[in-house]
């Protein structure tokens, strides 16, 4: 707890004192029309050291594994096979921007049924296809499985999830997407937290580096570049000489608060008006003690349980700030709380409570 403190009043008084960094515009925005393309696929693991499907309750392993051997020549209609060491699987993977065919990615595989492991299996080649409904890839390879698994007759552990595995580098691209970037004679360049102040700079800079008049800034998350009005004329030879220009981003205010670890992050703009605070604890306390009366020895009589209650109301000293100056950074405050020795729950409490009262000017967001 006291780590999770120091670090919010280190986050908080650091960043006030550091001086905003340039970054990158290559940092910053995305090129519109560079893009990846998801790519799913449904396939089959084989090689399993019984930890497959009961195809009892994935009969659509049975199925894809029916349809497997009839393309390679093999009938089994109407026979009986009943294997433990295959398992139906999803493939996903991610076309990458200007992939082309022959090209290799990494794909991930995904049991659907009642597999307890992939370990140790090999997928079999498996077509990927985007959502146009067109295959652009085919997956096949040895699964490397993120996960331990260990069963006896009395006990099971498991570490990891062994039911879904990576094959690096195991799907080969067969389609490209079309799309011709060389005859775009207008680039847009979308920010990827959109902010006017910083797309305008994003204009400024590449108007003084590339040429007047090459950016113009269209909203908060566009910024368009005129092909035609640079040196080249080229969309890539224009990204390249764009991107690497260094630009300081504009950031909002924020705050924030993760719950369940006590973390809280903030940014060196927030500030807090002029406010009050008082913080304490209550604490309620019941307990039940009840008291078994026998009756005398030899007489006639019942044995009475006689409730006994002990109810107790503590009150903790909490903090009391009388007064917060209007214009004090949270980073500040934050410091007041941390001195006090507030821990990081009540911490969150009391800017919960702040920006409650209108007196935090930030984005406030709770994970």
């Amino acid at each position: 707890m006291r780590l999770m403190m120091m670090v919010a009043v280190c986050l908080g008084i650091c960043g006030g004192l550091a001086e905003a960094q340039s970054v990158r515009i290559k940092d910053l925005v995305e090129v519109d029309g560079v893009r990846s393309n998801d790519l799913v696929g449904y396939g089959l693991v084989v090689g399993l050291n019984g930890t497959g499907d009961g195809l009892r309750n994935a009969p659509f392993t049975e199925e894809i594994m029916q349809n497997i051997l009839e393309r390679l020549g093999v009938n089994v209609t109407g026979e009986q096979f009943r294997p433990r060491n295959v398992a139906a699987v999803f493939v996903t993977g991610r076309l990458p921007p200007f992939g082309r065919a022959g090209s290799q990615i990494d794909v991930t595989v995904s049991a659907i049924g009642d597999a307890k492991s992939l370990l140790g299996g090999t997928l079999i080649m498996t077509p990927l296809n985007a959502a146009d409904g067109q295959i652009y890839a085919v997956a096949q390879g040895t699964i490397i499985a993120g996960g331990v698994e260990a069963e006896g007759d009395g006990a099971r552990v498991v570490q990891g999830v062994p039911t879904s595995g990576v094959i690096p580098a195991g799907a080969r691209i067969e389609r490209e997407v079309e799309f011709d970037f060389s005859e775009l004679s207008t680039l847009r360049l979308a920010l990827r937290e959109p902010d006017f102040t910083t797309a305008a700079r994003i204009e400024n800079v590449i108007n003084a580096n590339v040429g007047r008049g090459v950016a113009e800034m269209m909203d908060a998350g566009t910024v368009s570049i005129n092909l035609q009005r640079t040196a080249t004329g080229s969309p890539a030879r224009a990204v390249v000489a764009i991107e690497n220009l260094p630009v300081e981003p504009e950031r909002r205010a924020r705050v924030v608060v993760d719950q369940r670890s006590g973390t809280i992050v903030m940014g060196e703009d927030v500030r807090i008006s002029r406010v009050a605070v008082s913080q304490g604890n209550l604490t309620l306390r019941i307990e039940e003690a009840p008291l078994t009366v026998q009756p005398s020895p030899f007489g006639d009589g019942e044995t009475v349980v006689v409730p006994r209650t002990q109810a107790e109301i503590n009150e903790e000293p909490g903090i009391s700030l009388a007064e917060i100056p209007s214009g004090t950074s949270l980073s500040e405050v934050i410091a007041g709380l941390n001195a006090l020795g507030v821990s990081p729950r009540d911490m969150i409490d009391i800017l919960k409570s702040i920006k409650a009262a209108g007196a935090l000017h930030a984005e406030f967001l709770v994970m």
